[in-house]
């Protein structure tokens, strides 16, 4: 039996690497989510990392179930970022143990290939630059989907300049035809009466899903705009709590569940969601924005459940670092380009994955020798 000895960070950026470590000195690679990681760092060795040390890696739902049980009292976005990063560092360490992919883990492949839509982050961009670029992703990757977004985020039915909704939507649908599938996402934009009236003229251009319409927490809100529409509502990305996940899907406030591996509390979580989407007969489409671990994660979790049938999500956004003007970001951004390798590649719309075992990548000594490191472990 392993026992894990030693759970580090590396903070680089927007980024905080997690690597778990056991007796036998094998190890295993993971992420928190992205953003504020000094924070997230601290809650993971404060609260996360006792309840792993000293135990067998191979407990990893227990561990995960006992974690959430004793730190009751701290329930919370960051509590569980925190555990997202140890929980899947140690499905890296499963898979490396065994030689085996992350997926086969999970139960082994449903498809052998998933597809990907071009994920939009941009709100700021006159309308005919964000379709022209879209447009350039669309062709260099074979794309089939596209997601844009509209609104203004938990902008109480404001838009960034006044139809900008109106003008964007049919211009995409004008570029790319009618048989391109085209999805909205208004992060938490619209009142329900707002969302309604935003989402009947979605649907008159076509448009099959529409992501975060009312804020992520007005749950009643969410259902009386899911009962007005025939436009399937999508949430799902911001909820840590299974339970408020579970109440989504059983009592039908979305028609798409979208979890992030990240935000939910790791990979563990974020099985049991997309397997309550596949007992209750919905969709279930990861949240998977940025240039981080997470788009690895997510593929992992889309191969192996079944109810991922939709295109999933990849960012158009330059995986570079931030403009040399900048003063907001340290001087490791915590982009794809400077964390890991290989970097997943989308061929004419899909990307793959092989057999290399867990996660299927490497963490680059650069950013583990350029990141601040913090470790605990057994005394």
């Amino acid at each position: 039996m392993s026992i894990i000895t030693k759970i580090e960070t590396f903070v680089g950026g927007t980024l905080c690497v997690v690597r778990v470590t056991t007796d036998d000195g094998l190890v295993g690679y993971g992420q928190t989510a992205p953003s504020v990681p000094e924070i997230t760092e601290q809650v993971l060795h404060r609260l996360v990392a006792r309840h792993f040390l000293g135990r067998d890696p191979w407990e990893l739902a227990a561990l995960v179930d006992e974690t959430v049980r004793a730190e009751y009292k701290y329930l919370g976005g960051f509590l569980f970022r925190a555990l997202s990063g140890v929980d899947t560092a140690i499905w890296d360490w499963q898979g490396r143990a065994t030689g085996q992919p992350v997926y086969k883990l999970l139960g082994g492949a449903v498809r052998n290939r998933v597809p990907v839509y071009a994920s939009s982050m941009s709100r700021e961009l006159p309308v005919d630059e964000e379709v022209g670029r879209i447009a350039d992703a669309v062709e260099k990757y074979g794309l089939r989907c596209a997601k844009v977004k509209v609104g203004i985020r938990n902008g109480r039915d404001a838009e960034l300049w006044e139809g900008r909704t109106a003008a964007l939507v049919p211009a995409m649908r004008k570029r790319f035809g009618d048989d391109f599938w085209l999805s909205a996402d208004a992060n938490g934009a619209y009142s329900p009466g707002g969302a309604v009236q935003v989402g009947r003229k979605l649907e008159e251009y076509g448009v099959f899903h529409l992501e975060e319409p009312n804020p992520c927490w007005e749950l009643d809100n969410m259902k009386y705009v899911a009962d007005h529409l025939d436009l399937p509502i999508g949430a799902g990305e911001q909820e840590w709590s299974l339970e408020i996940i579970r109440r989504m899907i059983a009592e039908r406030l979305v028609d798409v569940i979208q979890p992030d591996v990240c935000y939910v509390g790791g990979m563990t979580r974020a099985r049991q969601v997309a397997q309550l989407a596949d007992l209750n007969g919905i969709p279930c489409t990861p949240h998977s924005s940025g240039h981080s671990l997470i788009k690895i994660f997510t593929a992992h979790l889309v191969m192996a459940s079944p109810a991922c049938t939709q295109f999933q999500e990849w960012s158009v956004e330059p995986p570079g670092n931030p403009p040399a003007s900048s003063t907001k970001e340290p001087r490791l951004s915590g982009f794809t380009s400077e964390v890991y390798s290989p970097i997943p590649q989308v061929d004419d719309g899909y990307i793959t994955l092989d057999d290399t075992p867990g996660w299927g990548m490497e963490i680059l000594p650069s950013f583990l020798e350029q990141a601040a490191r913090q470790v605990t472990g057994l005394e």
